[in-house]
């Protein structure tokens, strides 16, 4: 069987630094932040290497969105933690990163009917009147497929990306059983 070809979109990964952070205080020191407290709690700092964005708040947790890894998100994290400490806040030796979502892309070589799969395959919901894609949940590993007629997929819920091709295996196996064949597509 050809593997799935894999696009990770977006990590999210988050850090409990058990440390509160000053918000104004490393708004007045660090460039590329937004903070309006009416708003949104927390400070945004968005950075350039990796591109990534933390939502840094005064509990002492920061989350990661935009990276296109699991190391790239780690790699921000790190960057944007030693950032703080450049500002002059302390924060912990040591601490550590946990991946909350991966969001990945994958294709199959099908027109999907998804009115049909819909009728077919448990845990699957279709509203095309509210969104196109049919929304697709498997119980392990926990995630949910959004599955599109043009045999487009996305993935997310996993916690690494193993997660994500043990689930693609899974969704391949779904979908053979009600007679659909399923192709990966080479990107």
């Amino acid at each position: 069987m050809r593997e799935f070809q894999v696009k990770v979109e977006n990590v999210v990964s988050f850090v409990p630094l058990g440390k509160k952070i000053p918000l104004q205080k490393l708004m007045a020191s660090v460039e590329n932040t937004e903070y309006e407290p009416s708003r949104f709690p927390g400070l945004v700092y968005r950075i350039t290497d990796p591109k990534a964005a933390a939502l840094i708040f005064s509990s002492g947790k920061i989350v990661c969105t935009g990276a296109k890894s699991v190391e790239m998100s780690k790699e921000a994290i790190r960057k944007v933690v030693a950032r703080i400490k450049k500002a002059g806040i302390k924060m912990p030796k040591t601490y550590e990163v946990r991946v909350e979502n991966i969001v990945a892309s994958s294709k199959i070589k099908a027109r999907l009917n998804l009115e049909e799969i819909t009728f077919s395959l448990e845990n699957s919901e279709y509203e095309p009147e509210q969104f196109p894609g049919l929304v697709y949940r498997i119980p392990d590993p926990r995630v949910a497929f959004l599955l599109f007629s043009s045999g487009k997929i996305i993935c997310t819920g996993a916690h690494d990306v193993k997660d994500i091709h043990k689930a693609l295996k899974k969704l391949k196996e779904s979908l053979e059983s009600i007679g659909i064949k399923v192709v990966p597509v080479a990107e």
